[in-house]
């Protein structure tokens, strides 16, 4: 959407005060447990964009509450299953060596939006260890979900993913769809479908200093998450909170019911 389009999609400039309305007029209270998957580009004109969002969505849910986003940076990930584009074979021992550390602090997002990462660098957020699947969390339960967030399937069970799961949290679509719903992953380490798995080395920092780690995980796959995403809605129409977010469509979903969901659908259709 170009600065243009994003100020003929509203009737006047998108703000924080007009965002916290509508996150509240979509369902989501004081002392929530959420986790953020966003566009800002579809929310219409924000004045001063991301931060905005950002700021909002904490004034939405409180200190009381829990916001969570995922800070993906795959640029960590297996450089051998990279595909859109491939890297050359003779790249890859390269990349994997020449890589700096992992810096939960310092390492920009990739691939997950301009709110993300906004929201990773600001006061009182804390980000997990996990060098290409981390998440970041602020408020009352922030720094507990992230925490201890395993290397070895990074989407599972010992993810925050799970710490949302655990918390009876809800998914909050701002403007994108369920191929965005990082939660269906925890959803395939779930379900019995028997996925391929493989194995990535990245450095991190221990005590301050570089360490290679070797993890392994699954192969996850996006490709059917928008058709689970749209079978869960049908059959679970009355928990789906919809509405508008600025020029956004927005669903408010509870996490437990559509993970728990995802898994049988999983079973059933791969």
């Amino acid at each position: 959407m170009s600065e243009r389009d994003a100020i003929e999609a509203v009737n006047e400039p998108v703000t924080v005060s007009s965002l916290v309305d509508d996150l509240w007029a979509l369902g989501l209270t004081a002392g929530d447990t959420v986790l953020v998957h966003s566009s800002l580009s579809s929310l219409g004109w924000v004045c001063v964009d991301a931060q905005t969002v950002v700021d909002a969505l904490m004034a939405a849910v409180t200190e009381a509450g829990t916001l969570v986003m995922p800070t993906h940076s795959g640029q960590y990930s297996n450089p051998a299953v990279w595909s859109n584009p491939p890297v050359p074979d003779d790249w890859i021992d390269t990349i994997r060596r020449e890589r700096p550390p992992y810096r939960p602090a310092t390492t920009p997002t990739r691939g997950v939006g301009t709110v993300p990462e906004c929201f990773r660098s600001y006061p009182d957020v804390y980000r997990s260890q996990h060098p290409s699947v981390s998440f970041a969390a602020w408020g009352a339960d922030a720094e507990s979900i992230v925490a201890d967030h395993a290397f070895d399937d990074g989407l599972g069970e010992r993810s925050p993913l799970a710490g949302v799961y655990d918390r009876a949290g809800s998914i909050l679509l701002l403007g994108v769809d369920h191929g965005a719903n990082t939660s269906l992953h925890l959803a395939e380490y779930r379900a019995d479908i028997d996925p391929s798995r493989t194995d990535n080395v990245a450095t991190v920092l221990e005590d301050g200093e570089p360490a290679s780690v070797t993890y392994q995980d699954i192969e996850t796959d996006t490709s059917d998450f928008a058709t689970l995403g749209n079978a869960f809605e049908d059959e679970h129409d009355s928990s789906v909170r919809r509405g508008s977010v600025g020029a956004a469509d927005a669903r408010l979903i509870p996490q437990r019911a559509m993970v728990d969901f995802a898994v049988g659908w999983l079973e059933k259709n791969r």
